[in-house]
């Protein structure tokens, strides 16, 4: 909005050309929802807490959790707020890959928000059930996934790390690949949420790593260069992206340990999803698991847990899943957890950056 705004009286005032960039409307995407967060946070934490919108421990889950029930949650609300706000005042509003990842937020925070409400306001514990859950993801990433395949020219062939040479062509099959990538990465999100930071932390580790991928996608010279599929229109999720990243540091204020707030189904689902629309937009797809690897490793071990649990009849493979649970359990402090998943997120990203020349 304000760069449509502005940027239309840049022949009058030459100082409002620079709205032209997207590296600068990225800049401030990210400070102004960085701003919402930060801002707004309080007020949140005061609304939620007097709505009595606590959250739920698990009785088997580790004892030292027990002392954060009825931490207002569903803080994910405000996140939402602060990245399609942002989008909206500082992407182009013409292009179509930034409705899309719009859609793929706003669809996905409604999931999450009508299995809170049932959780946390309506007192169901169950929510939606598991069926109803992954019914309504894969209709909304299945939706978000055509959108992407209808757009003129998009390219169907998907790269893979590493090698330059290799990239399939799913033809019409991408559309069930597309939508595949955007409800793993929405799961694996969710289960990873599990500590305070845990999530919201490599989430905007992984979304400034998008950022980067978005925007060289989306400029033919540099794409030229560096090999990669070209993606007309693709650099505004660099845009997006940012919104993400200011978002996440917002939250983060407020959601590190001791947490005052958690996001609740309401901000892991989307902001997964999310994750998952940029790497298919970007067509960077298939690095998703290397930049996301600390989600794909929490979700693979609940997968593994459960799957050897019922093989064994009983036997386990982790103390507990996910992943960070089991290093609680092993006498890991909280915050060392925290810290080292973190550290993680960040060198995968760093070794995702590198496939740009290891190719």
């Amino acid at each position: 909005m304000l760069y449509h705004i502005l940027y239309a009286l840049q022949p009058y005032v030459s100082a409002f050309n620079v709205f032209r960039y997207i590296t600068f409307r990225t800049i401030y995407a990210s400070l102004t929802a960085f701003l919402i967060c930060f801002l707004m946070g309080p007020y949140m934490i005061r609304k939620i807490a007097k709505l009595q919108v606590g959250q739920y421990i698990r009785e088997d889950g580790p004892s030292m959790h027990h002392q954060k029930a009825g931490t207002p949650t569903m803080g994910g609300i405000l996140i939402l707020l602060s990245v399609i706000s942002s989008t909206l005042l500082w992407a182009s509003l013409t292009n179509y890959y930034i409705w899309t990842l719009l859609l793929i937020t706003a669809s996905y925070g409604a999931i999450g928000f009508v299995d809170d409400y049932l959780k946390q306001i309506k007192k169901l514990n169950r929510g939606l059930t598991g069926k109803q859950k992954f019914s309504f993801q894969i209709g909304a990433a299945f939706l978000a996934a055509l959108l992407i395949y209808m757009i003129p020219g998009f390219d169907t062939r998907v790269m893979v790390p590493f090698f330059k040479n290799i990239s399939p062509d799913l033809g019409w099959f991408y559309i069930f690949f597309a939508a595949w990538v955007i409800v793993a990465a929405s799961n694996a999100v969710n289960l990873t949420d599990g500590l305070d930071g845990l999530a919201i932390g490599p989430v905007t580790i992984a979304a400034a790593t998008y950022m980067v991928f978005a925007y060289l996608a989306g400029h033919v010279k540099i794409a030229d260069y560096l090999q990669i599929q070209y993606v007309s229109g693709s650099g505004e999720a660099t845009v997006f992206c940012g919104a993400m990243v200011g978002a996440g540091l917002g939250f983060l204020w407020f959601n590190t340990y001791p947490a005052q707030i958690f996001m609740g189904d309401v901000g892991s689902l989307p902001l997964g999803a999310a994750l998952g629309g940029v790497a298919v937009i970007s067509k960077q797809e298939i690095l998703l698991v290397l930049v996301g690897g600390l989600f794909v490793i929490e979700a693979l071990s609940v997968i593994f847990q459960v799957g050897y649990f019922k093989m064994t009849h009983g036997h386990r493979i982790f103390r507990m899943a996910p992943l960070h649970h089991h290093f609680e359990l092993k006498g890991w402090p909280e915050p060392k957890v925290i810290v080292r998943f973190w550290i993680i997120a960040i060198a995968l990203a760093l070794l995702s950056m590198s496939t740009l020349k290891l190719r």
